[in-house]
């Protein structure tokens, strides 16, 4: 499925990974830490890091732009 194609179900939320990019979660959704504790998102769309270098974790700050992230 390309990024401009929509899913042919209804899902509460969807999550699409840019190409050398964050995840983006777009929906309604609940983030929670690893031991249960919820995140607050302040909106109904979050980029989350795949590159592990974010200064904001979970969240994406832009730094895979910087550190030369690349998904295969």
């Amino acid at each position: 499925m390309s990024q401009d194609e929509q899913p042919t179900t209804t899902a509460g939320a969807t999550i699409t990974a840019y190409p050398d990019g964050p995840l983006l979660v777009r929906g309604d959704f609940v983030l929670l830490t690893p031991d249960g504790r919820p995140i607050e998102t302040r909106r109904g769309t979050v980029a989350l890091c795949r590159c592990g270098r974010s200064a904001s974790k979970p969240f994406c700050d832009g730094t895979h732009k910087v550190v030369g992230f690349r998904t295969g």
